[in-house]
């Protein structure tokens, strides 16, 4: 099989699983929530055994590996609790979207004199306008929020390997 065709494969897959996840978002972000939590429990696993393989002594290998237990503990949160995972990534995602506004409208005013002040002013403000609209009606969206999210990036992400593809097939003809 050519490189390029790996590449269209693989971009229509991601966009066949965009499709799907934005077909079902509830479901998306239970499964969102669930890989978070196995990733969780396994970096804290591995955080306490590294620590308690370790050769220190002392506060910092006790603070490794209460940090470790902390993600293990958040990890089997997430895994026997989704629907709360889910909530819980949501509002994270809510504060982090309207940080990232305030932090672009913040630095737009230090770009005033140049022609990227309007761009990062706007963006900042539809960041957080968006913040806003999913605050508002986080009762229906947030449960959504994380499928919806990760539907859109597996739309994007197929486009672009199939873009990707076409241009490795052109750079070999």
């Amino acid at each position: 099989m050519k490189p390029w065709t790996k590449w269209l494969i693989l971009g229509l897959l991601s966009m066949a699983f965009g499709v799907f996840a934005l077909g079902n978002t509830v479901l998306a972000s239970l499964a969102v929530t669930t890989l978070t939590g196995f990733l969780f429990l396994l970096s804290g696993g591995f955080q306490i055994a590294g620590s308690m393989m370790s050769d220190g002594t002392g506060g910092a290998k006790f603070l490794n590996i209460v940090l470790g237990a902390l993600l293990v503990f958040l990890g089997l949160s997430f895994l026997f609790n989704p629907l709360d995972g889910v909530i819980s990534l949501a509002l994270l995602v809510l504060v982090l979207l309207i940080a990232n506004g305030v932090v672009r409208i913040a630095l737009s005013w230090r770009m005033k004199p140049t022609p990227f002040f309007w761009p990062m002013l706007i963006s900042g403000a539809f960041s957080i306008l968006l913040g806003g609209y999913i605050a508002v009606n986080f009762a229906t969206v947030g449960p959504q929020l994380l499928g919806i999210l990760l539907g859109v990036e597996l739309l994007f992400n197929g486009l672009g390997l199939i873009v990707l593809s076409f241009f490795v097939r052109a750079l070999h003809k």
